[in-house]
């Protein structure tokens, strides 16, 4: 990846990688922008979606990538506001556009337009902060759950629903095309939603997360630049829980937000613990928060999206 400059160090983690692990693709090609002028880059796509829409969490990495070129090497980056304003085209690369809108004493402000066919598709502003030390401080407790080590992985619980004769064939085709997805994200579920169930269930899930494959002691920013691509896969999908009777005919995003607390390894196991406190008008709203292991809360993340589904005929009172 060519990383943002500076020196800003993420958490505690090991030294270098284990024998054998493979630099994360989110850094080699993901989160890899190609500089054309001072603050223009080109994006290019590692994923996408069977929706065949480009994937808002890459949108939102690359733009904070873009607005972390444009900010000096002490600064770190504090909250990202982002609007989803015209669905992405994966057969052509992303330009990002950066505004160096305020550059003050403590706080700097970099606003991206992230650019396709000549035209908008995304817009957001990233804020950044020198460090400072303040006695006011506190934070949430983690949930208690299992460790990662103990958990099956996301191809796992697939692998096991597919070995299950019983399955109905177009659950069987609905897994076999999320098993061939190429997601660079390891995903282990605290508890699995039946995603064959019809009754509702509660809009809250967890999992532990990290990228797939190995990051590193680097700076700080490039660590959130990964968590942006993370916090966005399978969110907003938590609104959904209360109603899976209902077939979605159309789900995305309309904007998305992030507070970075602390610092963290994005390539270390994180607690995802999502929920949703809201749903109606055809949009749903989620809130996320990233735990590291040692119960540190490292970042928060709000969503709201466009949730439309099939209308349920009303029986007839004859």
């Amino acid at each position: 990846m060519a990383a943002p400059d500076g020196a800003g160090r993420p958490g505690p983690g090991p030294g270098p990688p284990p024998l054998g692990d493979l630099r994360s693709v989110l850094i080699t090609s993901v989160l890899n922008l190609e500089r054309l002028e001072v603050d223009l880059y080109r994006g290019r796509h590692y994923w996408v979606p069977s929706t065949q829409r480009l994937f808002g969490g890459q949108i939102v990495g690359q733009a904070l990538v873009a607005a972390a070129h444009a900010v000096s090497s002490d600064e770190q980056v504090h909250s990202l506001h982002c609007y989803f304003v015209r669905a992405g085209d994966p057969k052509v690369p992303v330009l990002y556009e950066v505004e160096r809108t305020r550059t003050g004493k403590s706080f700097s402000v970099r606003s991206v337009k992230a650019i396709q066919h000549g035209k908008p598709i995304f817009t957001c502003q990233a804020s950044f902060q020198l460090s400072q030390e303040s006695p006011v401080q506190h934070q949430f407790t983690m949930s208690a759950v299992p460790p990662p080590e103990e958990l099956l992985t996301q191809e796992e619980l697939i692998q096991k629903f597919l070995q299950n004769p019983n399955l109905a064939e177009r659950y069987r085709k609905h897994l076999n095309k999320i098993q061939a997805e190429d997601v660079p994200i390891d995903i282990k579920p605290v508890n699995p939603p039946n995603m064959f169930c019809s009754e509702a269930q509660e809009p809250k899930q967890l999992f532990w997360v990290r990228a797939r494959g190995y990051i590193g002691e680097t700076d700080m920013k490039v660590h959130c630049c990964v968590a942006a691509y993370i916090s966005d896969y399978a969110f907003l999908g938590t609104a959904l829980l209360p109603h899976c009777q209902h077939r979605v005919k159309f789900m995305v995003s309309l904007d998305h937000s992030m507070w970075f607390h602390a610092p963290f390894r994005a390539d270390h196991w994180m607690l995802y613990e999502c929920e949703s406190p809201w749903a109606g008008g055809c949009r749903g709203l989620v809130q996320g928060r990233l735990w590291r292991r040692d119960g540190v809360l490292a970042v928060t993340c709000v969503q709201e999206g466009v949730i439309r589904v099939e209308q349920t005929p009303n029986p007839s009172k004859l």
